[in-house]
């Protein structure tokens, strides 16, 4: 179904905010196919929600190739189509909660924070911070790291009793050997890269201890002690 982009601007570290009008429903951790073209290219592009409210649908996406960098140059007023949502999300927690989140991985924790009553966030950036006023306005505390200084470097998992996390494998890989043999339990949210959506191709698969399962229909979120990274 095609809508209209309301917001479409830069935001830094490679990354664009856009908003699209319309009503939405959506599980936090969800995820739409956006396109914006005609044939090429021939896949649409799954992005993952940044917030959802009365006006519209937002999305925090990273160019990283030719359909993103489409998406980038939308400007208001112009067509969008969205197919979605899809994918099983976050699941709600109750306790000391912390979300961590690594370059464009930020994108869907910003629903969760407004769904969780109390939690801190970790933010982790390559050059610059971005969109932490947002997580400033929802979340009990947020730290941040730049360059060097990894956002796994400044949490203490033990600390939590759940840890919702999205960003580059070897973070959340970390993350997970961080919580091992202790009674903090930790989502991952994977960044596989993706094709139909629908799970029907296959692309997406990865590793569980059950077997393998799709990242864009079983997941993109999964539970750490059932996914092998």
């Amino acid at each position: 179904m095609e809508y209209t982009i309301v917001e479409n601007r830069y935001v830094g570290e490679d990354m664009y905010y856009m908003k699209i009008a319309g009503k939405f429903e959506a599980k936090m951790g969800q995820f739409f196919m956006l396109r914006a073209w005609d044939k090429y290219p021939l896949l649409s592009r799954p992005i993952s929600i940044y917030n959802i409210d009365e006006e519209g649908i937002s999305f925090l996406y990273k160019v990283v190739g030719e359909g993103t960098r489409i998406l980038s140059n939308l400007e208001e007023g112009e067509g969008i189509t969205l197919q979605g949502p899809y994918g099983n999300g976050f699941e709600k927690v109750e306790g000391k909660v912390a979300l961590v989140g690594g370059g464009v991985g930020i994108a869907p924790l910003y629903m969760v924070a407004q769904n969780i009553e109390h939690c801190d966030c970790y933010l982790g950036f390559n050059k610059e911070s971005i969109m932490t006023e947002d997580f400033e306005e929802v979340c009990d505390n947020v730290f941040t790291t730049v360059g060097d200084t990894f956002i796994t470097d400044i949490i203490n998992a033990e600390k939590y009793d759940y840890i919702l996390a999205c960003g580059p494998t070897p973070m959340m890989k970390k993350l997970i050997s961080m919580t091992e043999n202790t009674d903090t339990r930790i989502q991952v949210s994977l960044e596989n890269r993706m094709a139909c959506g629908v799970g029907a191709c296959l692309v997406c698969t990865c590793k569980t201890n059950s077997g393998n399962k799709k990242t864009c229909k079983d997941g993109p979120v999964f539970w750490g002690e059932d996914v092998i990274l």
